[in-house]
């Protein structure tokens, strides 16, 4: 049976105290990468997320932070160096939503959206990858989205980061994959985490069927659907994939 073995490295995944960065953080240290576990605000969550990997005989973690916030971004970063040894893996996972129509949405839903999403996503990359060159080897995915690709109505602010989070991931690929560093994106569509639902939750029974009759797989994707995805490009197998876009959504795209 295929395995991936992630063992002596490092992985730090913004955003993982609970949700799809939660089970990508289980997953990737149940392959036996030690993890950096960051939140903004999660404590307890973290906690919760930190005692089941260490439970499952993983290591893991605390990593509070503000991904962007340029100094608290370099000190989640620095920290998970420093305490872990060294840095591998790099997972932009951080991510908030503020979703209105353009003409009734103000400019701090713009700005916070924006700020989570896609400066978290350059900060973190941008104090992750000096380590990654020094050593000559890192791994970076960013958790962009669908809405990125097609658009999505009331979500403007969250397709413009998700946009581009692509378009960083396309660049910083041609910057470093001479040394060895490779960057790419996964793009999940309608995913339900956990027992809310997660994204899928707000929607009522007709939209729900609406939806699901244009996934030619006629189900919503899982956490854990997005978290093999992030395994493998995470792991040295996918070496020579660079700057691509990995869409998670069973053919909704297509």
């Amino acid at each position: 049976m295929y395995t991936i073995d992630l063992s002596g490295q490092v992985a730090l995944i913004t955003g993982s105290s609970r949700g799809i960065g939660a089970v990508i953080a289980k997953r990737l240290a149940a392959a036996g990468a030690s993890v950096g576990i960051n939140y903004r605000s999660s404590a307890a969550d973290a906690d919760v997320t930190i005692d089941e990997i260490r439970a499952a005989g993983g290591e893991a973690l605390r990593v509070p932070g503000d991904v962007s916030d340029e100094g608290a971004a370099e000190a989640v970063v620095k920290t998970t160096a420093d305490r872990l040894g060294r840095l591998d893996i790099l997972v932009n996972n951080a991510g908030i939503n503020r979703d209105r129509l353009v003409m009734r949405m103000n400019a701090a839903d713009w700005d916070d959206v924006l700020a989570v999403n896609l400066r978290g996503t350059f900060l973190s990359t941008r104090f992750a990858i000096p380590l990654m060159l020094r050593q000559r080897y890192g791994r970076v995915v960013n958790v962009s989205s669908v809405v990125g690709l097609s658009g999505n109505p009331g979500q403007a602010n969250y397709a413009a980061s998700k946009a581009g989070q692509i378009g960083m991931t396309k660049a910083v690929a041609r910057e470093v994959g001479s040394r060895n560093i490779t960057v790419n994106a996964v793009a999940p569509g309608f995913i339900a985490v956990g027992g809310d639902g997660g994204m899928t939750a707000s929607m009522t029974t007709e939209q729900r069927a609406q939806v699901l009759s244009n996934i030619p797989v006629g189900r919503f994707g899982t956490a854990d659907d997005v978290a093999s995805a992030v395994l493998y490009l995470a792991s040295p197998d996918a070496g020579y994939i660079n700057g691509q876009v990995l869409t998670i959504d069973g053919g909704l795209t297509a």
